[in-house]
């Protein structure tokens, strides 16, 4: 539909029938008209910063929309350090759309000073049904890489006195619930005897979050080697990262605390081998009565599994052929989540069971060489669009790693195609085409 994006983040469709984005590294807010692909900035934004995982990022649109509450929400990381040092920090600022102009003007301040870096940023933000806005932010890429020697915060709660200071290091790895101008909701969740921000704690990287029907929160989530995992968030449960990943079942993942080793700075990081030095721990060594595991896990593997594909040997870009998929956010689809991936080029629906909590079958709906962002649906029920990063690695189709992407930061469009099945029945069925490629989907879409 339209290419040239600076990696498009998040992508909506506006009640002005424009698809609105924004753009990690480009630092902007565009509107882009689905007909033509014609790109219109709505804002660029002075402060914000990219480097890596960090930039423009998540956003919502008030409901109220062009019907007098034309407010915007959005999430990007910012230099709180005026000297010559750089100190990521993320906001959530609230900008007022202003229609004759078409831009976004008179940003305020919803939420200053939440954790931000360069690693495991998350960033999703959505205004629940209740009227708050929701954001997931990621345990910074701590206790891995060069952040080894970090402690993982994704466990601490924060304190009644850095809350009264302001103090947000705590929500790392956190779920928040915010009342729209940035102040706690009182019925907030109270955790180790305070009320906050947090909502659910325990998580790596849920860069996916969505409301379902009957007001189920839903969230996919990047694991480490294994399990990445669809959840369904409630208020005040802890989902058990560093601990756990995925189930609680020891299967090929153990919980190595090297930011604890009194070696750690002279250790080399290993995805593979953990030194004696670094605290180790069992997932069933863990136990919280406030834990609750996935409602499906991309992919739980036994122990022995070996994480060395010969497909990634050549390339050496042995990540990509873990038993992970890269979940990077979710869409509710009558009753259906729609999972796009960074490293495979599709998107997964997830049929859903009748009451939402449990995952009834999973399957892919097609395949590009690209990196999967997000996506949004047509308010016809009848197009889905999907955002692509502009860079990175992904899976050619042979499996095999690669860095060239076929439509590198563009939202594509993917046209659903009514055919008759079996005449003695009288139904039909929907068919993706695009690309080249064909597959079945049963059902309808609702709007996002």
């Amino acid at each position: 539909m339209t290419s040239g994006l600076a990696d498009p983040y998040e992508i909506t469709w506006g009640p002005d029938g424009f698809i609105w984005a924004t753009e990690k590294s480009g630092l902007r807010v565009v509107r882009i008209a689905p007909r033509t692909g014609a790109q219109k900035t709505a804002v660029t934004i002075p402060d914000a910063i990219h480097s890596a995982q960090d930039g423009v990022l998540g956003m919502a649109l008030h409901p109220g929309l062009l019907h007098g509450e034309d407010f915007v929400f959005v999430a990007y990381t910012y230099d709180a350090d005026p000297g010559p040092d750089v100190v990521r920090r993320t906001k959530i600022a609230r900008y007022t759309y202003d229609i004759q102009s078409q831009r976004l003007v008179r940003p305020g301040g919803v939420i200053i000073g939440l954790p931000g870096g360069v690693d495991h940023q998350s960033a999703r933000l959505v205004l629940g049904p209740d009227g708050k806005l929701y954001y997931t932010i990621g345990d910074q890429g701590a206790n891995q890489f060069a952040a080894k020697c970090e402690p993982n915060l994704a466990q601490r709660l924060p304190t009644a006195a850095e809350v009264r200071a302001l103090d947000w290091t705590a929500y790392q790895g956190k779920v928040l619930r915010l009342n729209q101008d940035g102040s706690i909701p009182a019925d907030n969740p109270v955790l180790a005897g305070v009320r906050s921000h947090v909502f659910s704690y325990g998580h790596r990287n849920a860069q996916g979050l969505v409301f379902g029907s009957n007001a189920t929160l839903y969230s996919s989530e990047h694991g480490p080697k294994t399990d990445d995992e669809v959840n369904i968030i409630s208020r005040g449960t802890n989902y058990g990262w560093p601990h756990v990943a995925g189930f609680r079942d020891d299967k090929a993942y153990v919980y190595g605390n090297w930011s604890a080793a009194p070696d750690c700075e002279e250790l080399a990081f290993d995805d593979y081998t953990i030194p004696p030095s670094v605290p180790q721990n069992k997932e069933t060594d863990w136990h919280s009565r406030d834990f609750a595991g996935p409602i499906r896990t991309f992919h739980t593997v036994p122990s022995d599994h070996d994480f060395k594909d010969p497909k990634c040997a050549e390339s050496k870009i042995w990540y990509l052929c873990w038993p992970t998929v890269a979940p990077a956010s979710l869409d509710y689809v009558s009753g259906s989540l729609l999972m796009p991936v960074l490293k495979e080029g599709t998107v997964y629906r997830l049929a859903l069971s009748p009451d939402g909590k449990k995952v009834t079958s999973v399957k892919p709906l097609w395949r590009t060489t690209n990196r999967y962002r997000d996506t949004a649906i047509s308010p016809d029920n009848k197009r889905v669009y999907v955002a692509t990063d502009s860079a990175g690695n992904t899976k050619d189709p042979s499996g095999k790693p690669t860095n060239k992407l076929r439509n590198p930061g563009s939202i594509l469009e993917f046209r659903l195609v009514q055919q008759p099945v079996r005449p003695v029945t009288g139904s039909t069925q929907w068919t993706f085409g695009d690309i080249g490629h064909i597959s079945s989907f049963s059902g309808r879409f609702a709007s996002r």
